[in-house]
């Protein structure tokens, strides 16, 4: 977690000082920074600072919720499309969800740290559901926004698909871990974020510059990455 943290962090620092400040670079930079934050506070969960870990869960959760909606803005970014209903909508329903963790006394009621994730209990009932289909139903909507944006706009198919990959590289990982074994389905935020440091090299391996060649055409910045 800590390592991730440092990745993710140092990564956040390298596109502002890399990269001219735009609407994309903004929102890679805020993705990389709630990314490090979730990792930081997963970290410090088990008494650090002197903080309780439930307001580090509470701080963690805030951050990761943010996520979907940082990810669907910055697909819409990438082709220079505007969106009038969907990344709005996709930020007000994370605002209601971070007020409900950050607010919400029985929220997240406690935590148990383990070797290599964190396991989180949330309130019973139906939040937990609401959660889920908040976070996957956005993720899936992303993935299908990008591939519409680059079949609209083909000169940013390759920031697009990297984009997706990026997506692919923790939700598939993260899907096969609860397959495999069930247990795990109460750590889903703690497993899908450690795989998302996958999505935080194709950022800054592959978005970022790609977006900025998409620009100056002349002009390549392009790291090689496999993909």
């Amino acid at each position: 977690m800590l390592a991730t943290f440092l990745i993710e962090i140092s990564f956040a620092a390298y596109v502002l000082w890399r990269y001219k400040m735009t609407t994309i670079t903004k929102l890679v930079v805020s993705i990389l920074t709630f990314l490090a934050v979730f990792q930081g506070t997963e970290y410090l969960l088990c008494g650090g600072m002197g903080v309780s870990g439930g307001t580090w869960s509470r701080v963690g959760y805030s951050a990761i919720t943010m996520l979907p909606p940082l990810g669907l803005h910055l697909m819409h970014a990438l082709a220079g499309k505007r969106s009038k209903y969907l990344v709005p909508t996709a930020y007000l329903t994370a605002g209601a969800f971070i007020a409900y963790f950050t607010f919400g006394v029985q929220a997240i009621s406690g935590y148990t740290c383990y070797a290599n994730y964190a396991v989180f209990d949330t309130a019973t009932g139906g939040s937990s559901l609401f959660f889920g289909l908040y976070y996957y139903g956005w993720l899936l909507t992303g993935l299908g926004a990008a591939l519409k944006l680059a079949s609209d706009v083909p000169k940013r198919k390759p920031a697009l698909y990297a984009l997706m990959f990026g997506y692919l590289g923790f939700i598939l990982p993260t899907a096969t871990v609860n397959l495999i074994d069930p247990e795990t389905l109460s750590a889903i935020p703690s497993i899908m974020c450690g795989f998302a440091v996958i999505l935080a090299f194709v950022l800054v391996g592959k978005v970022a510059p790609e977006s900025i060649a998409a620009r100056n055409p002349g002009k390549s910045l392009r790291i090689k990455l496999p993909f």
